[in-house]
């Protein structure tokens, strides 16, 4: 089941500046975190549990998805 998204707050990284080329996030209820593309914002939106999103930013923190990283 999707949760409601209707009165969801959307917000980009402060890093990705003024262009459009970028994710959105937005805290649900229940801990669930959306994320959708900032150029089709009416479009799909994926939505993460908490532990998933977790999971996620700390790949992120600790480079598990840069390409220069990986032999």
């Amino acid at each position: 089941m999707q949760p409601d998204m209707s009165r969801a707050e959307w917000f980009k990284s402060t890093y990705s500046g003024a262009g459009r080329e970028c994710v959105e996030v937005a805290h649900l209820d229940s801990g669930l975190v959306g994320v959708r593309d900032s150029k089709n914002p009416t479009g799909p939106a994926l939505v993460f549990a908490p532990g998933q999103w977790d999971a996620f930013l700390s790949g992120v923190a600790d480079g598990s998805f840069d390409k220069t990283q990986r032999s």
